[in-house]
């Protein structure tokens, strides 16, 4: 093949090419400006509100501790002869119960030596009455003749009053020592649960040595932690009112419907020292449920670790609305004229499930309560049931292909 024919072919293929890509330019499709697609309404959940009075629950973490705490010590030295069976850990005994017996034999021969000498005593005065019954006559017989100075000498009133004063000491002695044999048997200074006991049979036992611990049954104290902020809210009986109730819980060894009531006692007029947060004292009364209206309630144990739910002042004129339905930066999102309106709140008060507010929200106000993936003031909102989704307009206008 000459040159000259291959260079046709080739300028024949370079025109072919050009004129198919000249054709399918001119046969392309128009872009066409249409209408967006329309946007729906979100679908959400509302609640409606209003004001009332509310009495809101402050949750506190507390340790149960006894009202009542002392350790037993005797007040005399001996050796103990006997231990009542209910002088164990764990048991309960009465006020005035024998809990211990020491020897009381030393004792009893000491207050038989004051006794003795009592008698004695009593003994000398009567003596010593009659001689001043006998001075008196010859002071009669006297008559004028002895000085003021010597009137009380010569009718042994001195040698009286001094018998006298022998008797009140020996009478006294005689009741220190009567006091002391009665110290030989330990009772039970109140009624009372023993946690522990330090002696047996047989144990020499010294002046204020620690024979065991006793803790009153009568009441136990919770003593709770909660935030100064909250305290206002707090009602204690020394400010004139009802103290507040209080309900009991250990999460750990009761039941999660079990509980045991109680109600402020007081405030200690320091702060916890690590938390820096104030501390309030709980009374429980028969905290180990030995009446019988309480037998069935679970016991408080000492040092366990319970939550207390305690009774706040009322709150009047104040909307109530779960905590999860108050968002960032204490707002409310609200539905009105089927749009989302963001509305800043005052939180007056918050418990762990609620939170109270004072202002920014009207009755019947309805509260969405929907988490919303796109929060913007005035997006277009919808209820379960409205079949029309809110048409709120094209969008801007695009370019999209036509045919």
């Amino acid at each position: 093949m000459s040159i000259r024919t291959t260079l046709l072919i080739c300028l024949l293929v370079v025109l072919v090419g050009a004129g198919a890509t000249a054709l399918i330019f001119r046969t392309e499709p128009a872009a066409e400006r249409s209408g967006a697609v329309r946007e729906n309404a979100m679908l959400v959940d509302v609640l409606g509100v209003k004001r009332d009075t509310y009495s809101p629950s402050i949750l506190a973490m507390g340790t149960v501790e006894p009202e009542q705490d002392v350790m037993l010590s005797p007040r005399i030295n001996g050796q103990v002869l006997r231990i009542a069976n209910t002088f164990v850990p764990g048991g309960v005994v009465r006020k005035g119960d024998v809990l211990l017996q020491i020897d009381p034999a030393d004792y009893q021969n000491v207050l038989a030596q004051r006794q003795s000498t009592l008698n004695q005593a009593i003994a000398e005065l009567n003596i010593e009455e009659g001689r001043q019954q006998v001075a008196r006559q010859d002071f009669a017989l006297l008559g004028d003749s002895i000085t003021l100075e010597n009137r009380s000498l010569v009718l042994r009133e001195p040698q009286l009053e001094s018998a006298r004063a022998i008797v009140e000491s020996a009478r006294a002695a005689v009741e220190q020592a009567q006091l002391e044999l009665d110290r030989t048997t330990i009772r039970a200074p109140f009624d009372a649960h023993i946690l522990s006991r330090n002696v047996n049979v047989g144990s020499q036992v010294a002046l204020g040595e620690n024979l065991g611990r006793l803790v009153g049954i009568d009441t136990y104290w919770v003593v709770a932690t909660v935030p100064q902020s909250e305290l206002r809210w707090l009602m204690f009986p020394e400010r004139g009112a009802t103290p507040s109730s209080v309900k009991i819980r250990n999460r750990t060894a009761w039941n999660a419907d079990e509980y045991r009531t109680g109600t402020l006692h007081q405030l200690v007029g320091a702060l916890e020292n690590q938390t820096r947060l104030a501390r309030v004292i709980i009374d429980v009364a028969d905290p180990l449920g030995y009446e019988a209206e309480d037998k069935d309630l679970p016991p408080l144990m000492i040092g366990a670790f319970v939550e207390t739910a305690i009774d706040a002042r009322p709150m009047t004129d104040v909307f109530r609305l779960n905590r999860d339905y108050l968002r960032k930066d204490n707002t409310v999102w609200v539905m009105e004229d089927e749009v989302l309106r963001i509305k800043d709140v005052t939180v007056l008060f918050q418990d762990a499930e609620y939170a109270y507010i004072s202002a920014g929200l009207e009755d019947g106000n309805q509260v969405v309560i929907t988490n919303l993936s796109t929060v913007v003031e005035g997006a277009p909102l919808r209820l379960e049931g409205d079949t029309m989704p809110r048409d709120t307009g094209p969008l801007p206008e695009t370019d999209t292909p036509g045919n």
